[in-house]
């Protein structure tokens, strides 16, 4: 743990660095791929919960009663492909969309008499499609109107080309988590809604995080020819590097707790719903703070005149110090520029002839 704290220290003061702004071609083509990977899934379809398309859910207490016994069931029964899921509760939820013909009533007394329970015990849940039509136009709503104000908002406090980067940031982070979901197959309720809106906020919150140091290591960049303004962005995205990476680990492990082990392990299903969207989300969030967002900012900003003569400047400046440098290095020094000076048959740091007498009235060594 020291040593993982004493890289954060040498990160800050920049005795260590990433170059991930140089690297962003690999960084979009990473996410490219996993983008198309995302939409191929989202292409296929989601697997909206009857909140947004509409249905009848029918709740079953039976002792005994696995979901693949149930499944079995619920297809005899419904001919619409019914989705059988476990409750926390330890109760069977059987999930039948509005293509169904038959009736609420009907399915719900097949259902008694096929799994050999009471009537009572077969709790019906009907949403008629035009309720779940609203809700589904009020989420898409929601999160039109929270991207408007999250580019309001860093376009006031940044600028307009932090606020571009972190909205593609956050629309990729959307893509790859809703991509994830149609992929697995995962079932999508208000409970998933809010997770994509959690997981947006966060996105947005590392990413500000990141671009307020980035802001402070540019500010009167100009005024110097040292640093263009790609090096200045990598040396604050490294600053706050591992801070984002404590942060992504400590919000992931109660979120895995909650996927792996209580819906996973346990058989709580309902806590996918949520736990799916966050993990993913987090996960795409802290990629796209450090490898989209940054990096995309840096090439938009290069792509200012003051900016373009700044890296100009600083690549001359670069070259004539490497000059200089060179013509240093390969320059002779002062004793061998005297030895050069010698003529021919002079030895010696005095410059005597090895034939010469020894100067009168110079003592010997010789006694």
């Amino acid at each position: 743990m020291s040593r993982f704290s004493n890289l954060g220290h040498r990160l800050y003061q920049g005795e260590v660095s990433f170059d991930f702004v140089g690297r962003r071609k690999l960084w979009y083509s990473i996410s490219g791929v996993i983008v198309l990977v995302a939409a191929i899934g989202l292409a296929m379809g989601l697997h909206l919960g009857i909140e947004f398309k509409g249905g009848s859910v029918y709740t079953v207490s039976k002792p005994g009663l696995t979901v693949s016994q149930a499944q079995d069931t619920a297809n005899e029964v419904a001919s619409s492909h019914p989705l059988v899921q476990s409750s926390d509760n330890g109760k069977i939820r059987i999930q039948v969309s509005t293509d169904e013909t038959k009736s609420s009533d009907q399915i719900r007394s097949e259902l008694s008499q096929k799994l050999n329970v009471p009537l009572d015990t077969v709790e019906a849940q009907v949403i008629g499609p035009s309720w779940g039509k609203q809700i589904s136009q009020k989420a898409l709503t929601g999160l039109i109107i929270f991207m408007v104000l999250v580019t309001v908002y860093l376009a006031i406090a940044f600028e307009w080309r932090m606020a571009v980067a972190a909205l593609v940031a956050l629309i990729h982070d959307l893509l790859i988590t809703i991509g994830v979901y149609a992929l697995v197959g995962f079932e999508v309720t208000p409970g998933t809604v809010i997770g994509f809106l959690t997981i947006l906020g966060y996105s947005l919150y590392d990413t500000v995080v990141v671009f307020d140091t980035v802001k402070e290591n540019t500010r009167g960049l100009t005024k110097q020819n040292k640093l263009t303004y790609s090096e200045a962005a990598n040396a604050g995205l490294n600053q706050t590097l591992v801070r984002s990476l404590n942060t992504t680990v400590v919000a992931l492990l109660p979120v895995a707790a909650l996927l792996f082990i209580g819906g996973g392990l346990l058989g709580a299903g309902t806590l996918n719903d949520i736990s799916l969207a966050l993990f993913i989300g987090l996960a795409a969030g802290a990629y796209s703070s450090i490898c989209v967002a940054t990096p995309l900012l840096a090439q938009l900003k290069e792509e200012q005149p003051d900016l373009k003569a700044l890296r100009k400047k600083v690549l001359q400046h670069r070259a004539a110090a490497a000059a200089k440098a060179e013509a240093v290095d390969g320059a002779p020094t002062d004793e061998e520029a005297a030895d050069e000076d010698q003529p021919a048959g002079m030895v010696g740091q005095r410059g005597r002839s090895a034939g010469t007498p020894r100067a009168k009235g110079r003592p010997s060594s010789k006694r």
